[in-house]
């Protein structure tokens, strides 16, 4: 029986795990994150699915340790696989698995390597991404692809759209290249680097709207980062706003010269932008509580946006 140790977390960790399962290998040792009653829950629970399925799963703070690697090295894996794991790790860990060591990425290798591809990949316009199988080096997504598959990103879809059809993807992506590695038949493809790009992590303070660009821009971030992730934000009469969905509206701005602009019209919240254009906002709060155009707040009606 091939064995596996794996390390895995979110959507794509729970149904990579899963196919593991269902495909026969072997899992003496799974490594997870602890499920935070903080965190906004999109995804399903690793830990949970490990635990019912009688799977020793482990929690560390940090599996890069001598005692950990020990660890793996006792469980004898053919593989070992990372699947969305929060860290990276070392080339100890890496030399632990006689037959490779594989990663499942967020994006279409080689581009978007690093930290955060799906919020990347929407943030800079892209209208395609995908879920990347390769094989672990020291640096960072840079070794050899065995398979991908693209998904569309829409106009309007947000992160957290992308992200499940992106988990669907991955789960397609490892059923049919998972029996191919068993049987040593699986080819992998060196990545050209130089074609690529790399990302590094995003915070939440990252989502401060930098209204000196044009409305597809703003847009863009507003949907990457869009709830459950923590959202994009903006100053108005020094009040913080939450812009948690738009649109870019057919109509152009209302005073297309003039700096950035809140303002109610036909029923909705809108600003005016740099370039002529305009954005409806759809959902726009206030220390979480909706801000309703049908009663705009004198501090904010007919108001110029902070400027980043």
């Amino acid at each position: 029986m091939t064995r596996a140790v794996v390390f895995a977390y979110s959507e794509v960790g729970l149904r990579c795990v899963r196919e593991l399962v269902s495909q026969g290998v072997e899992i003496p040792l799974l490594f997870t994150h602890a499920d935070d009653p903080g965190e906004s829950q999109w995804f399903g629970s690793v830990k949970s699915f490990a635990d019912a399925h009688g799977l020793r799963v482990e929690t560390p703070e940090d599996p890069n340790t001598p005692d950990w690697v020990a660890e793996g090295r006792r469980a004898d894996p053919d593989f070992l696989f990372s699947f969305y794991y929060r860290y990276m790790l070392n080339a100890a860990w890496l030399a632990v698995p006689r037959r490779g060591a594989l990663n499942m990425h967020g994006s279409l290798l080689p581009k978007y390597r690093g930290r955060a591809p799906v919020h990347w990949a929407i943030l800079k316009g892209e209208t395609v991404t995908g879920a990347s199988l390769h094989y672990m080096l020291d640096k960072p997504d840079a070794g050899a692809l065995v398979d991908q598959e693209s998904i569309p990103i829409r106009e309007n879809d947000t992160a957290l759209d992308v992200s499940l059809a992106l988990a669907e993807a991955a789960e397609r992506v490892l059923h049919r290249s998972l029996p191919r590695l068993i049987a040593g038949t699986a080819q992998a493809k060196p990545l050209d680097l130089a074609r690529g790009s790399y990302f590094g992590r995003r915070r939440p303070e990252d989502g401060r709207i930098d209204w000196r660009q044009g409305a597809r821009a703003v847009h863009d971030l507003v949907r990457a980062v869009a709830p459950p992730f923590p959202g994009a934000f903006t100053d108005v009469n020094g009040c913080r706003l939450a812009i948690l969905e738009t649109r870019v509206d057919d109509q152009p701005a209302r005073h297309a010269a003039a700096a950035p602009c809140l303002y109610v019209a036909d029923g909705h919240w809108f600003v005016d932008c740099v370039d002529g254009r305009r954005l409806k906002i759809l959902r726009m709060t206030i220390d979480a509580q909706p801000v309703p155009p049908d009663a705009p707040p004198p501090l904010l009606a007919n108001q110029p946006v902070a400027l980043h």
